[in-house]
């Protein structure tokens, strides 16, 4: 974000810290903004978004003075009628402050859903763009090097292996995983291994009904239990859309994906996004 944080090197973080009754965004919820009015994330638009970047701005014509803390009723004076209530927290930071923010990133938290990628065809590159600008960190493997492309986004790792299976076993506890490599074998390997870990928040495999129905029995057959094998979502994405071409598949995906992870973690548990300003503006930033 050098190019956007200008030539003071201030930025101004407005956090959500508590959201009461009917408010456009959840607390944790937060935008960069710096005196030339570049802004990164939102916190709901609208007059209460304009009055608290008009409000982050002027902080930062005095960066010493300690964090604000601000009550905003959504009502008439705001020109809003939600009816509900936001505190808003402004933080004024400085490119010198890197090392502050990088133990904000380092903190444990469920801000960012680590996902376990396997497959770098079509369909999987299609993904990891759309999945580019969303609140996950993909682990992309495949045994192929030239399956990947020259750039790939900065939330996406690729990985070069030969043993893609052995890969599972460095999932962390509640990953997402998500198989579609070149081979029906390597993807049964694969699946077999995940479904053996109940830690994992999610297993999906691509393919039709069919092609789970060829699965199941094959891992019933090696010992895997109805439990085990009820984890599995195969075929995924949305179930009301049926296109095949790799980019509306991976719309689907990303749309089932963000629906799950939603559904895993309270608004309070999502924690701050500091790490953004340095290491994570540009998530469509590629590296090679």
């Amino acid at each position: 974000m050098q190019n956007q944080i200008g030539e003071d090197g201030l930025v101004a973080v407005i956090t959500v810290i508590a959201a009461d009754g009917s408010t456009p965004r959840d607390v944790g919820a937060q935008m960069a903004v710096t005196k030339a009015g570049d802004l990164i994330g939102t916190i709901g638009g609208g007059a209460l978004e304009y009055a608290a970047i008009a409000d982050a701005r002027h902080a930062m014509t005095n960066p010493v003075e300690p964090p604000r803390k601000r009550d905003w009723p959504l009502g008439p004076d705001l020109g809003q009628c939600c009816g509900g209530r936001v505190t808003t927290l402004i933080e004024v930071f400085h490119t010198a402050d890197q090392d502050k923010i990088a133990r904000y990133a380092s903190e444990p938290n469920g801000n960012r859903t680590p996902l376990w990628l396997f497959g770098a065809g079509h369909v999987g590159r299609a993904l990891v763009m759309a999945l580019a600008p969303l609140p996950f960190d993909i682990r992309w493997i495949d045994s192929r090097a030239e399956a990947f492309p020259a750039l790939v986004v900065r939330t996406a790792t690729p990985v070069l292996t030969d043993h893609p299976v052995a890969e599972i076993v460095e999932a962390p506890r509640g990953a997402f995983v998500l198989v579609m490599t070149h081979s029906h074998a390597l993807d049964l390997d694969i699946i077999t291994q995940a479904l053996q870990r109940p830690d994992l928040a999610y297993v999906g495999l691509i393919g039709s009904a069919t092609k789970r129905a060829r699965f199941e029995s094959r891992i019933k057959a090696m010992g895997g239990s109805h439990e085990s094998l009820s984890r599995l979502v195969c075929p995924i994405g949305l179930p009301g859309i049926h296109g095949k071409e790799p980019a509306t598949i991976a719309a689907s995906v990303a749309a089932d994906l963000l629906t799950r992870r939603e559904g895993l973690y309270k608004p309070s548990e999502r924690a701050s996004f500091h790490h953004l300003l340095f290491e994570r503006a540009d998530l469509m930033e590629f590296t090679k």
